[in-house]
């Protein structure tokens, strides 16, 4: 990374669907940021146990990845990286009905997409991030309604600490009301 000033490990987080993949791409389109997408590794390098055929996804062995990864640096992005150390964690939100709708459009059952909605408005990612890395390190982006440019953008004042903490300000739990 270029600037000095920024955290050399960076995770990028969120249930399925946030926009991780599409905004951390839209990253590094075009700049010195480094950016490992954590389930190719995981399939390229099978970093998993077993397949959940329920779920149609792997399960992903943390303790082989661990190693895969290292003492690595620049910008780790997935659903799952937030179970590794990093300076600085962003959790990418999306309310729980828009994010229904983008995993059904994009072919996930019905099942599937209920259920990372409902994930979502639980807040399980954020809670597991603020636990693991606490609160001071921890920002959630709501990307409900932005463009994966304007995230990817949100992203990088992190990087370059224009953007202070800010575990706890997205709420999505109207959701689970009647």
């Amino acid at each position: 990374m270029s600037n000095t000033d920024e955290p050399l490990t960076l995770a990028v987080t969120g249930t399925p669907g946030t926009g991780k993949t599409t905004a951390t791409e839209r990253l590094a389109d075009g700049s010195d940021h480094h950016v490992i997408h954590l389930n190719d590794e995981i399939k390229a390098h099978d970093l998993w146990t077993e397949r959940d055929v329920d779920r149609d996804s792997l399960v992903t062995d943390l303790d082989a990845v661990n190693s895969h990864l290292g003492e690595w640096t620049g910008v780790l992005e997935s659903h799952l990286a937030h179970h590794f150390e990093a300076d600085q964690v962003v959790v990418l939100r999306c309310e729980p009905s828009a994010l229904d709708a983008r995993l059904r459009e994009r072919g996930d059952p019905p099942e599937k997409a209920r259920e990372n909605a409902e994930s979502e408005a639980l807040d399980v990612v954020l809670s597991e991030a603020v636990d693991q890395h606490g609160q001071e390190s921890v920002y959630e982006i709501d990307t409900t309604e932005r463009d994966p440019g304007a995230v990817a953008d949100e992203i990088v004042t992190v990087l370059t600490g224009e953007r202070s903490p800010s575990a706890g300000e997205v709420d999505f739990t109207e959701y689970l009301l009647p």
